[in-house]
């Protein structure tokens, strides 16, 4: 059955913006142009009664299954001190079984915001249990901490030497306090597992809900790791996925899922293995971004890397090797600078679209070169307003031009914006009115890098779908793309930039299906 939609403003993000209606059938665009010319079809008519309808939104960069995984853990996002932390956790053990081992893992505080300032111990977390082995993983997901049974289950006692890459802490006598950074916490992660597939299924629908409610229909798993993989794979065999989510695998050690499911290098009921996923440093607000000069009120810290050159060059050969695209995670300049080289020392002309993912203190002469290979940048411009004042304590004068949007823009060259879903909810009319208005918790307006609200847009539709090589089939309404729509109350280029950060979606379609409407 066809449907027409009129009577409000269709934003096409075509080079005629608006359009009076759109025709859709067998879930693709039909027609889009004058209402007049079809007002007498054979169709189901959906009076739009004044509200936008524009292309609904795609996913750059996150982790639904992880994201799926916090679903079923206590949740420490907002916690303020280590009492409140010991009391979300002991809620959460009151009201779970923790027979037979189960970790009791909580997610999402932030040290940052915690009255001491400074990251628990196992000392605190022993409050809850000396028994039950316990993680938490900060909000950035780049470092965590343990309690002792978590030490001794994990096998942690004897590693007292930081790794390449990563960091364990210490107290002044040299005893583990339970802290693990970078490598040291993404190193034991697949250890901690306390999930049945069946609560995993379950979470993920929860998760594509969350999404849906936020207007997004193609989603990214941006480090899919075997036990990942598995739970997708099953999901889309028993063809149960409703959105389409594109799977970056880990390409240090798990780079042979991609060898043995080459079927899924096109979408296979909704799920698709979009290439390779590269970690090169830390986060900005823990102080593990790797920088090329040291962080405010530090004679010689400038964070660090995950890995040295020749192995970093060596990822880049396998992925440009095999006509895959590479997503690598970059916060520090020096971390940008070593993929950036990576690519240059190649004899290549095509990279398959790389993409710095976050790219927050990526410098202007960087960007240019990034422009010579086709490289994109993904900022994680979000954290302008969730950690910029952090950042203005931690980078100084640099801050100002964290996620430099506006000279991608000046290059012309494709960018993205993300929300790295479970680091942030995937609001992406945040993400729009960070971009647009870039100001932090405090009210501090960082630089002079704003944008338009349509350049912001085009970042999570548009240039979105460039990313994922499907700018022939999503992030416009145009004849013979997918039906991938959401419906507003408010055009966002017709009201106060303030007021975009709250606009509520009505209603979700993926395909020409409502997957997603709000309750009245």
């Amino acid at each position: 059955m066809k449907k027409v939609y009129f009577n409000g403003k269709i934003l096409t993000l075509e080079y005629k913006l608006y359009e009076e209606s759109v025709m859709i059938e067998d879930g693709k665009i039909t027609y889009v142009g004058d209402f007049e010319n079809i007002k007498n079809q054979d169709a189901e008519f959906i009076d739009l009664q004044g509200k936008t309808l524009m292309p609904s939104f795609i996913d750059p960069h996150s982790h639904i299954s992880p994201f799926a995984s916090t679903l079923l853990i206590a949740d420490l996002s907002g916690v303020k001190s280590y009492e409140e932390i010991v009391e979300k956790l002991e809620e959460y053990k009151k009201n779970n079984n923790f027979d037979d081992g189960k970790w009791l893992i909580g997610f999402g505080y932030d040290h940052n915001d915690l009255k001491e300032k400074e990251h628990p111990t196992k000392e605190i977390l022993d409050k809850v249990s000396t028994t039950i082995p316990i993680m938490l993983t900060h909000k950035s997901g780049h470092m965590g901490v343990v309690n002792s049974k978590g030490i001794d289950v994990l096998d942690l006692k004897n590693r007292l030497k930081n790794i390449e890459g990563g960091s364990y802490g210490k107290t002044s006598t040299g005893e583990l306090t339970g802290y693990l950074e970078e490598g040291a916490f993404i190193g034991v992660l697949e250890k901690v597992n306390s999930f049945s597939i069946v609560d995993l299924e379950n979470a993920l629908k929860k998760a594509e809900d969350i999404y849906l409610s936020y207007g997004i229909t193609t989603v990214q798993d941006g480090l899919t790791k075997k036990n990942d993989f598995y739970l997708l794979k099953k999901l889309a065999e028993e063809n149960k996925l409703r959105l389409d989510i594109v799977s970056y695998i880990d390409i240090k050690d798990n780079s042979d899922i991609l060898k043995e499911n080459k079927k899924y290098l096109k979408y296979s009921n909704r799920l698709r293995i979009g290439g390779y996923k590269l970690i090169l440093d830390g986060s900005p607000q823990g102080k593990t971004a790797w920088l090329s000069k040291p962080y405010e009120n530090e004679e010689s810290y400038l964070g660090y890397p995950a890995y040295k050159d020749e192995e970093v060059e060596n990822y880049v050969k396998q992925a440009v090797g095999e006509k895959m695209q590479l997503l690598t995670h970059c916060n520090g300049d020096a971390a940008s600078e070593q993929l950036i080289k990576s690519y240059e020392k190649l004899d290549q002309k095509d990279f398959y679209r790389p993409v710095m993912i976050h790219a927050q203190t990526v410098r202007k002469d960087q960007i240019e070169r990034m422009k010579r290979i086709s490289m994109i940048p993904s900022f994680f411009i979000a954290h302008i307003y969730h950690w910029g004042d952090i950042h203005i304590k931690n980078l100084g004068k640099r801050a100002q031009d964290i996620s430099p949007v506006k000279w991608a823009i000046e290059e012309n060259m494709n960018y993205t914006f993300h929300q790295d879903t479970p680091v942030l909810l995937p609001n992406m009319w945040e993400t729009i009115w960070c971009a647009c208005k870039r100001q932090t918790k405090n009210g501090v307006i960082l630089g002079n890098q704003q944008i338009s609200v349509l350049d912001a847009i085009k970042g999570v539709t548009k240039m979105a779908a460039y990313q994922y090589f499907e700018e022939n089939q999503k992030g416009t309404i145009a004849v013979g793309k997918k039906a991938d729509f959401i419906i507003i109350k408010e055009n966002p280029l017709e009201i106060d930039i303030d007021k975009i950060k709250d606009i509520e979606i009505m209603e979700t379609i993926k395909e020409g299906k409502v997957l997603y409407k709000k309750e009245r």
